[in-house]
């Protein structure tokens, strides 16, 4: 597209309020943010594209029957391999609602049924259908608290504790550490013979080579593919959004962080009811996704859900976003949240931040997206109002560059 401009009167850029600025637009890039003046196509209250950092949108849809939601398999506790992309249907309502008050992203992912339900994926709103819809595979989905040990009337080996369930998986990891183990040290002795046999000169360096392939192909073929995939959870590169909710669980995650070492996030933490937990997330390095605020207390673990939590979580030193959890509140209503920290004192600048930059932040998207800033995806709604006024509606959404939406 030709070079397209936008006069921000107020411009939230994701961290910071600026005034009076421009907003220059080339292709799906953002050119420059700047206060030379000059001709423009578009005018008013400008904000990053909202993204939403925990969703099961297009999996429980719009004006469907229970039965036809695809948010839990209920084959097995265990499943990484799981694909929320194969579950969404790009028809479901909700997503053209989503895009009409700026969320033009989500993080989907299985429901919480499951210990590891399977991967999370960082997907366009906006997609026509899921061939255009990645943006990118973020991790995984696992589960502590109430919810997988509920699910005892579904296949597999399913226990009704949480002490149970816990069992399962580090039974589960701690045996696949050890056959990893076993192959590595199968793998060394005969490599180490290999290089005996080279510096013998009792084969040739080609022999050598092929030899030497044939050893580490034999290891990899001695995992299965749900091996593989939790391996790649044990690297610690993945994130795992670990749903929990209670206090009490969230000392499991930290023990399950510390002796596996894989990267986490706690996603809910609605029955946090004490600042030291939060201060305590943050000094293991356990970002949070809050979420979802302002939804129905519908069992105990949610008993302390308080919506003055939101103070707690403030003044404590963790990183967080949020998130809408999708159908639980509605995804267009994210922002809507917003409404429960300001209350507590948060600046609007600060709370625009927390559904762009910062679940940016925490989903490792702030290199394209989360800010309005040179060299970021051009993904940006000019508003009609204050953003966060109940009246406030897009007139314009850009996502990477495309109008979706102009209303003058």
């Amino acid at each position: 597209m030709e070079k397209f401009v936008v006069f921000a009167r107020e411009l939230y850029d994701g961290k910071k309020l600026l005034k009076d600025v421009y907003i220059t637009i080339e292709d799906n890039m953002i050119l420059s943010v700047d206060q030379e003046e000059k001709e423009f196509d578009s005018e008013g209250i400008v904000t990053p594209g909202i993204i939403d950092a925990h969703s099961h949108i297009g999996m429980d849809r719009e004006g469907e029957p229970s039965q036809e939601a695809e948010l839990n398999d209920h084959i097995d506790q265990i499943m990484p391999l799981s694909d929320p992309l194969n579950s969404i249907y790009f028809d479901d309502r909700a997503f053209q609602d989503a895009v009409d008050f700026g969320v033009l992203y989500s993080c989907v992912v299985p429901g919480s049924g499951n210990l590891i339900g399977g991967k999370a994926q960082i997907i366009r709103n906006f997609a026509d259908n899921v061939g255009g819809a990645l943006l990118k595979t973020y991790g995984y989905k696992m589960a502590l608290g109430f919810n997988p040990r509920s699910t005892t009337d579904w296949k597999g080996v399913r226990n009704n504790t949480r002490m149970g369930a816990y069992a399962l998986l580090e039974n589960r990891l701690d045996e696949l550490i050890i056959k990893r183990d076993k192959a590595e040290t199968v793998k060394d002795k005969k490599l180490l013979e290999l290089d005996r046999k080279l510096r013998k000169l009792e084969i040739e360096k080609a022999e050598y080579e092929e030899e030497l392939n044939l050893v580490l192909r034999e290891m990899e073929l001695g995992f299965s593919p749900v091996d593989r995939a939790l391996l790649h959870l044990l690297s610690g590169e993945p994130t795992a959004k670990v749903h929990v909710h209670k206090e009490d669980d969230i000392f499991y995650l930290i023990h399950l962080k510390k002796k596996y070492g894989i990267k986490v996030t706690a996603d809910h933490t609605l029955d946090v009811w004490h600042q030291e937990i939060y201060d305590l997330l943050a000094e293991n390095d356990i970002p949070v996704v809050f979420g979802p605020i302002g939804s129905v207390g519908y069992k105990v673990e949610l008993k302390h859900a308080y919506y003055q939590n939101t103070g707690l979580i403030m003044e404590s030193k963790v990183q967080y976003g949020l998130m809408t959890d999708h159908p639980v509140i509605h995804t267009y209503s994210l922002r809507d949240s917003l409404k429960f920290f300001l209350i507590q004192g948060m600046s609007p600048a600060e709370a625009i931040g927390l559904i762009t930059y910062q679940n940016a932040k925490i989903l490792g998207i702030d290199d394209v997206l989360g800010t309005v800033e040179a060299g970021k995806y051009a993904s940006l709604i000019v508003w009609d109002n204050d953003p966060l006024s109940l009246a406030a509606f897009p007139k314009l959404v850009m996502a990477e560059g495309v109008i979706l939406r102009d209303n003058g």
